[in-house]
């Protein structure tokens, strides 16, 4: 290919790398890369990738911008609130680089979506946020043989690395099962510092450019742990573990299964949550606040979210303060206490806890306040 006049002044820093020049520009306005997610790591990954050149940008998401997303998700801006980050995304990509194409793909990853998706593409860059997408990607990129470059963030810690199965160690590898439900806090719950993405990002994006070019010593069999508070990057080995189920000598998985289901999640029901609390929806604790029924309410959140927002009746105990109101909640020992949280984490815990105090009638709110703001009161704010 030629390149236009503002092309050879657009990449003009990337000509004068020897390691790229002219015929790495040319790769990577020839690639297709996949972002699932367009939210805290993939806002620096379609910024910095599409300002790179890379051709063309796949972005997977089906959420809207939420003022809360902001604190991190810099793709997005205020006047994009309440539209689909999709289309956000897309806008932002094409202000910083009008040459690269977007394909847009408004859905959830599933098990039935995700090998059409993924195929088309040289490489997948994994932004995701949950278990079951972390497991999916990592199977169908095993399957399509395609190279997944992985990141995740919590609080103050990210990781980064490269998934390459033919090469190296996959997911499972690292992860050969999930963690209980509600074991591990998501960034709504544990909260995140908001320039943590940006770092593990920047990471992700410069791994996907060397991939591309085809130069440097990629982070295969290698995770780059990282820690703002202490500013510190560690390099742990990763090695490919010969009983992986989907990349080892004799995979026992040979194709996409139910990742929700692997992962001890449910959506829509209202299942058991571990330990052998019942989960309670949202709709029937709407029936129960209007019943009359003599029933304990608590909000384990802390007394900031309460202010945020808060389900009228219920009573604020946040959950490090549970075991200092044993005597106020004990003349609810043989009666119904309902518990609810943000999404669902710290109420489940603050249950398992007084189950091991004698208490028996424990509901948890599936979803938390979240979902009470989505389907019953839109009023209440969510954050």
């Amino acid at each position: 290919m030629n390149f236009t006049t503002e092309q050879l002044k657009r990449y003009s820093r990337h000509f004068i790398l020897p390691e790229i020049g002219q015929e790495g520009q040319r790769k990577l306005l020839d690639s297709k890369v996949l972002l699932i997610g367009t939210g805290g790591l993939g806002s620096p990954l379609g910024l910095y990738l599409s300002a790179a050149g890379v051709g063309t940008l796949g972005l997977v998401d089906f959420d809207v911008v939420d003022l809360s997303n902001l604190q991190r998700q810099i793709i997005h801006t205020n006047d994009e609130i309440g539209k689909p980050k999709i289309d956000s995304a897309e806008k932002r990509i094409k202000q910083m680089n009008p040459d690269t194409v977007v394909i847009k793909h408004q859905t959830r990853l599933s098990s039935e979506n995700a090998l059409e998706i993924i195929k088309d593409y040289d490489l997948v860059i994994d932004g995701t946020d949950n278990f079951p997408t972390r497991y999916l990607t990592n199977d169908a990129c095993v399957f399509l043989k395609k190279t997944n470059i992985y990141g995740s963030i919590f609080r103050f810690d990210g990781l980064a690395t490269v998934f390459k199965a033919d090469e190296g160690p996959c997911y499972r590898c690292l992860y050969p099962e999930p963690p209980p439900p509600g074991m591990v806090p998501s960034c709504a719950e544990g909260g995140v510092l908001g320039i943590l993405p940006g770092v593990i990002g920047v990471i992700q994006a410069t791994e996907a450019i060397k991939e591309l070019v085809g130069i440097g010593r990629s982070l295969v069999g290698r995770l780059m742990v990282y820690d703002a508070l202490q500013m510190t990057f560690r390099e742990l080995k990763l090695k490919k573990d010969p009983a992986c189920p989907v990349c080892g000598d004799n995979p026992t998985i040979t194709e996409l299964i139910d990742y929700d289901a692997f992962c001890g999640m449910s959506r829509g029901e209202a299942a058991p949550s571990p330990g052998g609390i019942e989960n309670i929806e949202v709709e029937e604790l709407k029936t129960k606040l209007g019943s009359g029924d003599d029933f304990l309410f608590i909000d384990v959140r802390e007394a900031f979210e309460y202010e945020i927002a808060n389900i009228p009746g219920s009573k604020l105990i946040p959950l490090g303060q549970i075991p200092d109101h044993l005597s106020e909640l004990n003349p609810y020992k043989e009666k119904e206490i309902i518990a609810h949280c943000h999404h669902g984490g710290r109420s489940r815990k603050a249950l398992e806890f007084l189950k091991t105090q004698g208490f028996n009638k424990l509901k948890n709110v599936a979803g938390g306040i979240d979902a009470w703001s989505l389907k019953i009161d839109s009023a209440v704010p969510r954050y």
